[in-house]
Parts: structure tokens; sequence; C-alpha cells
């Protein structure tokens, strides 16, 4: 073919495929990664199943989700989903490297969602919470410092093996004022561990935290708070509690139509009805700011998102730790090396 030919032609193609792009039906299958367990249960309850009856699209639910997983699906080149949950850290990684489209925030038309809850390439899906916890029979501290003084409040520490659960929470017991947390001190977080360390146990799975309070083998713990808000026997705060958010991003690569029945999929979950249902059977909330009203009045107290909860707590910065992973990684193995 001529050349001048060939590039009318492909020209041709290329608008033709763009014209396809922006008039795709929606497919009949939606396909999604996600974490599984508990929350995955109640979205496929609250969400999933009212979406397949009002649109006629079938949600096929994978995992794992994370970073590993959707990175292995862009070098496949098969990337057969077109939704994918991800931590605040994964999101800003999969973003920076090219993993990700934009969010088509004019499809989506989402309900009223905090302004915290849409980025460009991430629609918060749910709130999440890092917190303080102990027995009942041990001494109840109102902050940082007093969880992390173990001459007055002894005992052992349970705490999450993870540097990103547990560095802004040490930063603060050393003094630092919650609205300068961020870019977070490093040395002064590695100060108040290396100061406790004879008293901590390390936890790598969340259920361990409550119990290690349960089995008295620990009487203060940091914990996620899914995992501590529902027992009557732990004790907990969200006072200085750390409060985070999983996200949907949207994979590159995936197949046109579905991307069309995920822009109609965000729209049905950005319903704050929705989010109750989810609320009634795990004390995760999304991204509704009309959602206290719609909660079990029993539980208010339970759930991250829940005013007077999100007031006292801080919001972390998943940017930062993107951006400083590689320091943070060197620092954490240099303290755990030196236990």
């Amino acid at each position: 073919m001529p050349r001048i030919a060939l590039a009318i032609a492909l020209a041709s193609s290329t608008a033709l495929s763009l014209v396809g792009t922006a008039s795709a039906e929606p497919a009949k299958t939606l396909r999604i990664l996600t974490a599984g367990g508990e929350w995955t249960d109640a979205v496929q309850k609250c969400v999933d199943k009212p979406f397949e009856e009002k649109y006629g699209i079938k949600v096929e639910v994978d995992t794992p989700a994370g970073y590993a997983k959707l990175a292995g699906l862009a070098q496949s080149g098969n990337v057969n989903v077109a939704l994918v949950d991800l931590e605040t850290t994964e999101l800003e990684r999969a973003h920076a490297t090219g993993l990700l489209d934009p969010i088509d925030w004019e499809k989506v038309k989402p309900f009223e969602m905090f302004p915290d809850a849409k980025k460009p390439y991430g629609f918060a899906s749910t709130y999440f919470s890092t917190i303080m916890a102990w027995r009942p029979d041990a001494k109840a501290p109102k902050n940082w410092q007093e969880f992390f003084d173990t001459v007055n409040f002894p005992g052992k520490r349970a705490l999450p093996d993870y540097p990103g659960y547990v560095l802004a929470f040490a930063a603060l017991a050393d003094g630092v004022e919650p609205a300068k947390l961020f870019p977070l001190d490093l040395d002064r977080a590695f100060k108040t561990l290396n100061r406790v360390k004879k008293d901590v146990i390390w936890w790598t799975a969340g259920g361990q935290a409550p119990q290690l309070l349960q089995d008295n083998e620990a009487q203060y713990a940091i914990g996620w708070s899914g995992r501590l808000v529902s027992k009557p026997e732990i004790k907990h705060s969200f006072n200085q509690g750390m409060l985070d958010t999983s996200w949907w991003g949207a994979p590159k690569g995936a197949d046109p139509a579905m991307q069309e029945a995920a822009w109609l999929y965000l729209h049905e979950y950005s319903d704050p009805q929705k989010q109750a249902c989810v609320a009634q059977h795990i004390s995760y909330t999304g991204p509704s700011p009309e959602l206290d009203p719609l909660l079990p009045k029993d539980k208010l107290s339970q759930f991250p998102n829940y005013k007077a909860n999100r007031d006292v707590q801080f919001v972390t910065d998943g940017k930062w730790w993107y951006d400083n992973a590689a320091t943070v990684e060197k620092r954490w193995q240099e303290f755990k090396l030196s236990q």
C-alpha cells in the first residue's frame, strides 16, 4: 500500500478507534480485583447484586488486589479487569508508574463525596483507621505520649511490623504536633521506638493485635479499627488515630467497554444508601459525607469516618510515603536489626 494511502488508512483506523472508545457500550461483564474478606463480602451484597439487577451487568470479583497484581497484569499485556483495589501508597505508585487511567468523573457522576475522596486517578472506596487500644485492666492512655510511656503506663505494646502504620504515632509520642506531622521526622519517630523496643511485640497480621490483648500477652496495642472496635473486652480510642483510605483505580489497557461498565459501577458505589448497607456488615465507611444519619445509631462510635471520630484523627500522606519509601525502608531495616 502506498505510504500516503497507508497513512490515511491508519488515521481513519485511529479515528474510528477513538470514536469507538468514546461511544463504547458498557460490557455485560465487569471484572474487579479486590482484597477479599468481610469487606468484599459486604460489597457484593450491598453494591454488586443491586448493580447487576439494575444494569444487567455481571460483576466478577477476583483476589488478591494491590500494586504487584496490577503490575503483573500490565507486564503480561492481559489487563482483564477494569477496577482494582489499592492502598493509598499503592495508588500513588501505580499512578507514578503509568499503570492507571484517569477516573472519568463526568461519566461517573457521583453522589456527593468528601473532597479528599476524589482524585484524578483514584475513587475512595472505604475509610479505615489505625488506632490505639488497651486491655480494660490497663491504665487508659489519652494520647500517644502516654501510650508510649512504659514507665507510667507499664505493659507490653503490640505494634504493627509495618513502618507506615507505626512511625507517625512514634513521632507524635516525641512531641511532634499533629498539624506538622508531614514531612515525617524519622529521627524523632525512631527515637521513640528505640526507647520502648524492649517492651514491644511486633505483629504482622491484623487479627494478632486484638488476640494479643485478649490473651494478656500485651496490655496495649496499635491496630486496625475494624479488628478492634466491635470487641467489648477491648478499650480503644480514635483520638490522634490515622485515617486512611482504600481506593478504586482504573487499570490502563482495560477493555473500553468494561471500563464504561466500571464508571456505572462507581456511580452506584457512591450512593450513601449502599455504603450504609456495607457498614451494617463491617465497621468501615465509604466516601459519602451524607452517611452519618444512615448508620446504625448504636454503632456510630465504631466508624472511622463518623464525624466525631474523623475530627480527632489525621489523614496519612500517601505521596510522602511513596516519595520516601526507600529511605523509610532502609531506616526500618536498620532499626529492626538493632533489636
